[in-house]
């Protein structure tokens, strides 16, 4: 058996434009993993199978493919231990699927190259092919087309998953998106997202990247009058994060806003 940690994500920012030719929406994104995660286990069996979290769709997808690409039958069992909370905007399935595949494709007698395996992930979904990359990334395109940032690391994460909400469909929370004219202006968001990654040297200089496009929250507000630095939702939501210099800060945060939902304390991390 073979394991390994399926860490969490933040949308450090999203910028979201126009839909594309392909009916995906164009986006630039920052991506950054957090220690938060699931964990993901590996063995040889007579069939496929995906166990310990019964709504899994992914994780079985994304074997059912590389065993296809590889030509090679899907006999692997793979145990999924939940921590990310689902559907929250963290990319815990899309880790968990990246993880998965990173962990078979190193059990084939003949592993598919980086770059083959990177498509396989993007056929599965946006965030897949992040998870398949060491630190934050800049994520253009449909969100597929990464490249490597130089971020500060040095900072701590409250999340908060405010109660009551729940994210619908993702295609549900674009149209919504679409029905409210979201992508006008997306050039102007997207140079100036750029030029703000340009001039981040410190941890607080985050606090100039544009906020969300696809969703708000007061409690992003919440935890910057508790001391945040920057504050937003991530990806499609509903979770929350700020982000602190100090520890004892972000902990009084976290223990103030613990009423309104679940909350993490968490830092950021550069590998899976």
């Amino acid at each position: 058996m073979i394991r390994a940690p399926a860490t969490a994500k933040l949308n450090l920012a999203l910028v979201v434009g126009p839909v594309r030719a392909d009916g995906k929406h164009e986006v630039t994104t920052v991506l950054q993993r957090i220690d938060l995660g699931d964990r993901i286990a590996l063995e040889p069996a007579e069939r496929l199978r995906v166990v310990g979290f019964p709504e899994d769709t992914l994780v079985e997808r994304a074997l059912g493919l590389l065993a296809e690409a590889a030509g090679v039958e899907p006999r692997w069992i793979a145990r999924i231990w939940k921590s990310i909370p689902v559907a929250a905007g963290l990319g815990g399935g899309s880790s968990d699927a990246a993880t998965a595949l990173r962990l078979a494709n190193s059990t084939l007698a003949r592993p598919l190259p980086s770059v083959e395996l990177a498509g396989l992930a993007a056929s599965l979904g946006a965030d897949v092919p992040f998870f398949l990359t060491s630190g934050p990334q800049l994520g253009e395109g449909d969100g597929t087309r990464l490249s490597p940032l130089r971020l500060p690391q040095d900072y701590w994460v409250v999340l908060l998953l405010p109660n009551g909400e729940r994210k619908g469909s993702t295609a549900a929370v674009y149209d919504a998106f679409d029905e409210r004219g979201g992508a006008a202006g997306y050039d102007g968001r997207r140079a100036e997202l750029l030029a703000a990654i340009g001039r981040v040297r410190r941890p607080s200089e985050l606090a100039a990247l544009p906020p969300n496009d696809l969703r708000s929250s007061p409690q992003a507000a919440e935890l910057l009058a508790a001391g945040a630095f920057r504050a937003d939702v991530s990806g499609a939501g509903p979770a929350v994060y700020g982000l602190f210099r100090r520890r004892d800060r972000a902990e009084a945060a976290r223990r103030q806003l613990a009423a309104r939902g679940p909350t993490w304390l968490t830092v950021p991390t550069w590998y899976g």
